[in-house]
């Protein structure tokens, strides 16, 4: 692009950049004055067909000049019409042209920003720096590795696992004996425990009914 191109794209000096403005701002001031010399020739007209409204019976001169003078304003209104769509044009276009330049200017603006941040950097250096980024990941986690080797249990024995799941089995379903009131002789699930040799300390004699009761109870728990 040439150096005039860059100038321009670039605001050039400050007069340059004023100039859309100011072409704006009296635009829209010539359409202002324009707008109400509209509203006057309208109400003009409006005045000139009542006056001819009037007199038409009674004064076909008067009525006739009435209606003449209202073409007049007619004809005015038109071209002014037709002025202030001119005007609004112009406005659109300017502001049109303005955006695209400043539009144009920023896009240059970010072409230049993104040269400047490339600067020096290839595809043959990000690749090395990624490399060395996972040359540096393996040997941190190689350090982690050593560093944590032959801390805790270096395995896990099946056997010990199981036998620790029944022992705990076995907990829970003492607890849940122990809640009935009564603790069986034998520790087999499912089979019905024999009747208890000696009450529970603190608790008060029962009834044979009421103990077989329980036990059949505690038979329906142990089961589930």
């Amino acid at each position: 692009m040439s150096g005039w191109g860059l100038g321009w794209l670039g605001g050039g000096n400050q007069k340059s950049k004023d100039a859309p403005k100011k072409a704006i701002l009296q635009l829209r001031g010539q359409l202002e004055m324009l707008n109400k010399r509209e509203k006057h020739l309208q109400h003009q007209m409006e005045e000139q067909d009542a006056l001819a409204r009037k007199h038409v019976s009674s004064n076909k001169a008067a009525a006739k000049a009435a209606l003449r003078r209202k073409k007049a304003f007619e004809h005015t209104l038109e071209q002014t019409s037709a002025q202030i769509m001119t005007l609004e044009g112009e406005v659109y276009s300017i502001e049109t042209a303005n955006i695209n330049k400043e539009t144009l200017a920023a896009m240059q603006n970010a072409g230049s920003a993104m040269q400047a941040i490339h600067a020096g950097l290839t595809i043959d250096k990000v690749d090395d720096v990624m490399e060395k980024l996972r040359d540096q990941h393996d040997i941190g986690k190689e350090i982690s590795e050593a560093i944590t080797s032959g801390v805790g249990p270096t395995g896990i024995d099946e056997d010990e696992l199981d036998e620790e799941l029944a022992d705990l089995q076995q907990e829970q379903l003492d607890n849940q004996m122990l809640n009935t009131g009564n603790v069986p002789l034998n520790d087999k699930v499912g089979q019905m425990p024999e009747a208890p040799r000696a009450e529970v300390k603190g608790k008060s004699r029962v009834e044979e009914d009421d103990e077989e009761e329980e036990l059949r109870k505690l038979q329906a728990e142990m089961a589930m």
